[in-house]
């Protein structure tokens, strides 16, 4: 080998040196911080820990079963439920129809997408006290009728304590309990009213994300299927319906993941705006780890809920990462 030769392989040397060395802190970090913690906290999980004083004694699945028949948990759930299917529909139904508008090149589309994407710009927090004040019982959109001469309205928004039960069929129920999955019974299925509230300000911080992701989506369409859809006598209602959703399956998968990974993780939003609501009417799995942990000090019924939830994100995520790494290998 030359002297050039050796110059380049010293090069490439010294390359890969500065390379590995710029990645090995944050490779460092990740693992100790990021995964090392989730094998702590499983550690936990498992342990007799319910004290300030910490306490490894082996457990076994124990904690999980305390959780299962804890009333307040079971709410969580339902709550979690219904808020995920709410927020995510009205995300992808809100999104879609606003990213089928800019589509049609309307006049100032820019001002428009930057309006609807602004919420974006605000944090779960600051979305969670602006809600709080005008869902406020006797505040807010509840006076706004009576400025304009309509009356006022006299709704309690995230204090309603009402709950919409569907009472579950007693047969399932009698199921449910014969396989060890009686908590799924108790208690009855409903959809608190309070709910709505936190599902009405997450869906004005999310529903501008979920229409660019469409609205990218539309354009990437050839042209040319919408053309020859328009001459063979197609309408743009069938058009949408028949070209551009199904062509758009991909974005909304991608944005169900999305949005199902926030909801299922939510807790700013909760705790800036409703706390935890009448009767737990807007408790939420992570507002319960955050008082059982560091309120409760039962760091393994805390650490328990917080496995739980990452074992309910990666059944989401962990599927939608094999699919897509798939999905490229095709192409």
């Amino acid at each position: 080998m030359n002297s050039s030769g050796h110059r380049l392989a010293r090069r490439l040397t010294s390359e890969r040196a500065v390379a590995i060395a710029l990645i090995v802190p944050s490779a460092v970090a990740v693992a100790v911080f990021v995964y090392g913690f989730i094998a702590w906290s499983a550690v936990v999980s498992v342990s007799e820990w319910d004290t300030v004083r910490p306490d490894y004694t082996y457990v076994g699945l124990d904690n999980f079963r305390d959780l299962f028949n804890n009333f307040r948990f079971q709410i969580d759930i339902r709550n979690t439920v219904v808020f995920t299917v709410l927020f995510v529909g009205a995300c992808l139904g809100i999104g879609f129809a606003l990213a089928s508008l800019l589509d049609r090149h309307v006049r100032g589309e820019g001002l428009f997408r930057s309006i609807y994407l602004f919420p974006m710009a605000v944090s779960f927090i600051v979305t969670g006290v602006v809600w709080r004040w005008l869902l406020a019982p006797r505040a807010g959109v509840n006076i706004l009728p009576e400025k304009v001469g309509a009356g006022s309205i006299d709704y309690g928004w995230y204090t309603d304590p009402t709950v919409l039960y569907v009472h579950a069929d007693t047969r399932l129920g009698e199921a449910l309990h014969s396989v060890g999955l009686g908590f799924l019974a108790n208690p009855n299925y409903g959809v608190p009213l309070a709910i709505t509230s936190v599902v009405i300000a997450a869906t004005w911080q999310m529903s501008g994300f979920v229409m660019v992701m469409y609205l990218a989506g539309l354009r990437a369409i050839p042209d040319e299927l919408r053309d020859a859809a328009r001459v063979d006598g197609a309408s743009e209602a069938q058009i949408l319906r028949h070209i551009s959703v199904p062509l758009l399956r991909p974005v909304t998968l991608s944005a169900m993941i999305i949005l199902g990974h926030q909801s299922l993780k939510i807790f700013d939003l909760v705790i800036s705006m409703t706390r935890r609501g009448p009767g737990f009417a807007t408790d939420v799995p992570g507002l319960f780890m955050y008082e059982t942990t560091f309120q409760g000090n039962h760091f393994s019924h805390g650490a328990a809920v917080s496995i739980l939830m990452l074992l309910a994100v990666s059944v989401l995520v962990i599927p939608y990462l094999f699919w897509s790494l798939r999905r490229e290998a095709r192409l």
